[in-house]
């Protein structure tokens, strides 16, 4: 099934499918299961459109560069353009609030670091980023107070609150823009908190926002 941005009721969003900006190690827990520093300035990554294809629907994970992790993030849509942006543009130009996979060669990562290459292959990849459908961010309530949780085959793995974030969302949409243009249709991921693990063929996963977003799929 071709991804398109669409919100929980059904209705597809009239945007276009953009790339999605990401943030690594916004979670202290997270960098800490890595053993990765804390970053003093957001360390920010992008996925391009091909990556993503619908959270909803069964899903294939590469099987031939070693162990993938799964992380779960919440996942910002834009609606507006943002260059350099203030938080009232920002509260403007958020139309969805919804759930992302950052699918990762961990394995891969891990090597390419190594070498003091860039990372984009274990990260980028063709079907990366699978994306939920969105939340009307009216009814959301507080984005700095939203659970994100991940079940795998019956057991809870990832459970954090986005108020441990350390950079917050308006902020961190803010520092992306100042580096990268957000167009319309474009999704931002705010990071994982700990938790992360390998996910394979045959799992069940149950992706959870808060009270307002709940999504079953299936890895194949």
């Amino acid at each position: 099934m071709q991804y398109k941005h669409r919100y929980v009721d059904g209705t597809e969003a009239d945007l276009p499918v953009g790339k999605v900006v990401c943030v690594g190690r916004n979670f202290a827990d997270h960098a800490a299961e890595l053993n990765n520093p804390v970053p003093t300035t957001p360390m920010l990554f992008m996925k391009p459109a091909t990556a993503i294809v619908p959270l909803a629907e069964p899903f294939e994970v590469p099987m031939d560069y070693g162990t993938v992790h799964f992380e779960t993030e919440m996942a910002i849509l834009i609606g507006q353009p943002l260059k350099n942006a203030n938080k009232h543009e920002i509260e403007d130009a958020i139309v969805g609030v919804g759930l992302g996979l950052d699918l990762t060669l961990r394995d891969l990562q891990s090597k390419l670091k190594e070498r003091g290459h860039p990372w984009e292959k274990s990260k980028a990849f063709d079907g990366s980023c699978p994306l939920s459908v969105f939340v009307e961010p009216a009814a959301m309530g507080d984005l700095q107070d939203q659970q994100i949780r991940l079940t795998v085959n019956g057991e809870l793995r990832q459970n954090g609150n986005s108020s441990f974030m350390l950079n917050k969302i308006f902020p961190l949409i803010a520092y992306m823009s100042h580096y990268f243009t957000l167009q319309p249709g474009d999704v931002v991921l705010t990071g994982t908190p700990a938790g992360v693990g390998a996910v394979n063929p045959g799992d069940q996963l149950l992706v959870e926002l808060g009270d307002v977003l709940r999504i079953e799929t299936q890895v194949i």
